[in-house]
Order: C-alpha cells, then sequence, then structure tokens
C-alpha cells in the first residue's frame, strides 16, 4: 500500500500529535489556505470522526462566503466517517488515493489520540507537523526532562510513533518524511521556561531527527477565525471581521507566512509546476 502511495506526485501533509489542544485544526486550516493562494490545489482529510473541529471550521468557511457573496479559496474537504474508520486503513489509502489524482496537496488533521488510522497517516506523511504548545506538559509526549536539570533524559511514547511510521516509509523505498515540531501558542514576552522548553526541543530535535519551528503566538484572533471559517491569510476588512482590523490580525498574518517559509512549501510548488508541466 505504501509503496503504491509513492507514485503519487501530491505530496501528504500532516498535522498530528496525540495530545489534544495543540492547535491542530488551525494549524492544518492555515496551511491549506496557504497552499490554495499559491495557486495549488488542494484537499483536506479529517480523521477525528468525533470532535471534527477542521471540517467544522472549513463548514464555517464556505457557509461565511454563501452568506456574504464572497468568493473565497476552499479546499475539497472530505470527512471520514465513524464506519470509514471500522474500515480502517482502506479507507483513508483509498481516500488520499482517489484525492491524489486531481489535487497537488492532501492536508490531512488527526485525532489527538492513537489509532490505526492515526498511525498510517504519519506512514504517508511526505510532511509531518507536529505543534507543540510551549510547555512542559506538551514536551512530555516527545521526551523525558530532568525536574532539576531540565535537562533531555529519553523520547516519549508519540515519539516512538513518529520513528514506526518512518521505519515504515523506509522499508516501502518512500523519501523521508520532513517532520517539523512547531511551537504553538507562544509567550509574547520571554520567559525563563520559554527558554527552557526551547533548550529541551533543541536536544530532542537532535536525538528524533526533526526540525524546530516557531509558530503561532497565543492570540484571540485566531480563535475569533474559526466561526467564520476566516485565517490570517485572508484579506481583513471591517465587513469580513465585524471590526476594524487591528495591529495582532497583521502580526497574526506575518507569523503564518514566516511559519509557510519554514515549510519550504516552495519545493511543494515547484514539483507540482514540474509535474504538471510532464503531463502536458
Amino acid at each position: 500500500m505504501l509503496a503504491a502511495a509513492s507514485l503519487r506526485p501530491v505530496r501528504v501533509i500532516v498535522v498530528a500529535n496525540e495530545k489534544g489542544g495543540s492547535g491542530k485544526s488551525t494549524v492544518a486550516m492555515h496551511i491549506a489556505v496557504a497552499l490554495l493562494k499559491r495557486g495549488l490545489r488542494v484537499a483536506t482529510i479529517d480523521l477525528d470522526t468525533r470532535q471534527k473541529t477542521f471540517t467544522h471550521y472549513i463548514e464555517n468557511r464556505r457557509a461565511w462566503a454563501t452568506r456574504g457573496g464572497r468568493a473565497i479559496d476552499c479546499p475539497e474537504h472530505v470527512c471520514l466517517t465513524a464506519d470509514d474508520a471500522s474500515q480502517g486503513a482502506l479507507a483513508l489509502a483509498d481516500t488520499v488515493d482517489a484525492l491524489g489524482q486531481a489535487h497537488d496537496a492532501i492536508v490531512i488533521d488527526t485525532p489527538g489520540h492513537d489509532g490505526p488510522l492515526m498511525r498510517l497517516a504519519h506512514a504517508m506523511a511526505d510532511t509531518l507537523i507536529t505543534p507543540l504548545n510551549d510547555s512542559f506538559v506538551d514536551l512530555d509526549v516527545l521526551g523525558s526532562v530532568d525536574p532539576d536539570t531540565f535537562g533531555v533524559t529519553g523520547t516519549s511514547h508519540y515519539a516512538a510513533t513518529v520513528e514506526q511510521a518512518r521505519h515504515q516509509r523506509r522499508a516501502s523505498g518512500q523519501a523521508p518524511t520532513d517532520w517539523i515540531v512547531l511551537r504553538n501558542r507562544l509567550s509574547m514576552t520571554p520567559t525563563r521556561n520559554k527558554r527552557l522548553v526551547a533548550t529541551g526541543l533543541e536536544e530532542l530535535s537532535q536525538a528524533l531527527g526533526f526540525r524546530c519551528v516557531e509558530g503561532l503566538a497565543e492570540r484571540v484572533v485566531f480563535r475569533e477565525f474559526f466561526l467564520r471559517g476566516l485565517t490570517a491569510l485572508d484579506g481583513f476588512d471591517e465587513a469580513t471581521l465585524g471590526k476594524r482590523p487591528t495591529m495582532s490580525h497583521v502580526t497574526a498574518r506575518q507569523e503564518v507566512e514566516t511559519l509557510i517559509e519554514a515549510m519550504k512549501l516552495e519545493q511543494t510548488t515547484d514539483n507540482s509546476q514540474a509535474a504538471d508541466r510532464d503531463a502536458a
């Protein structure tokens, strides 16, 4: 199954973390919209058959566009059902294969717990984005930390899950997954905790082979976007937001653009355009 997947030109981007509340759906939505605005054909998949936050986000976006009569970039979206989940790997593999025929990129949002579909999504990931709240509570899913020295003393369960998925890809001859750990909901002021978490992540990045990227700050605007399905990359005006745009909106957009650049999405765009030229 994984060997067949390697023949697809589509790039699979998985947003995952076994711990809930890390902002996975917000990150997934912003990635999908960023790719759309770069001219790529984008599909999205929600694997959380219970919470469906990513699905609700996209539904809110479509509803807002319809109410306001506005043209807005929206991906083709699939939410796997409980019945799909019961079929396990076959349902996800078939969905990715079908979407891959007409899209350049697929963004997959995963639930905040372990399971067969989540593990398969990791093995499919060309790019894996792991949002992580900037605290030792969240760092625990990657590694253990000494309470006195704050040095890393070992790796944890989620890191083992990612390594297993990477092993599957290597065994099937696929390119290695580009794993990015995203420091999310960052404090906007320097703190001792922020510095110590950064040091711990730097140690773990060398041991586990991920890239650490500063992500989104703790901003109210990101929560406000959800009800209208908006992102920091959408055009802002008073009619759009229901209030006058603020400097926080501008800064949020800059943060997202920095994140997208760190993900090296230009490589995805170049590969897609090359594939289009070959097909022509």
